[in-house]
């Protein structure tokens, strides 16, 4: 009988923190859906914090997961699975989360509300454009795009701020 090597320590720390985020993220995206919206696909993206934490503590390929990850949890259990507003919610997370990894690869020293900024337009943009799309096909529903991009940037400014804070105290923390 051939026993397989125990993982490290480091390695299941690693899944752990993964974990712990990946259930932090996906209780903000569920507190997130009993919040009434300021426009129509507007939430104030609370989890999208979780995800660039993950983005800057344990990488890129963890922040990705954690982001698709808490989409599906998430839907499950408010009841939303395979609807339009998940379909629109996946799309826009993909949309989102590869705008962040790219900026977090390619843009030299951009900060974490650099990358929040530019995954809150991301995500923005991609769900009208998904709506215009596949269920309303009016152009006119861009009409609503330049109000909530401004909300966008501001709520997208303040997660990238407060993921920085955090940020900032967990590696004070974990010296």
């Amino acid at each position: 009988m051939h026993q397989s090597p125990r993982p490290s320590l480091a390695s299941l720390e690693k899944k752990a923190h993964w974990l712990g985020l990946l259930l932090l993220a996906s209780g903000l995206h569920i507190f997130e859906a009993t919040i009434p919206s300021f426009g129509p696909w507007f939430k104030l993206g609370l989890a999208n914090i979780i995800t660039i934490i993950a983005l800057a503590t344990i990488g890129a390929r963890a922040a990705a997961s954690l982001a698709i990850a808490r989409v599906v949890i998430g839907a499950f259990f408010i009841g939303t699975m395979f609807t339009p507003t998940f379909i629109i919610s996946l799309i826009a997370t993909i949309a989102a989360t590869t705008t962040m990894l790219l900026a977090w690869r390619f843009i030299p020293h951009i900060s974490l509300i650099g990358v929040s900024l530019l995954a809150a337009i991301a995500h923005m943009c991609s769900q009208f454009f998904v709506v215009e799309q596949f269920f309303i096909q009016q152009t006119a529903l861009y009409y609503l795009l330049p109000p909530l991009l401004v909300l966008s940037c501001a709520t997208g400014w303040l997660n990238g701020a407060l993921a920085t804070y955090i940020t900032a105290q967990l590696n004070i923390r974990s010296r």
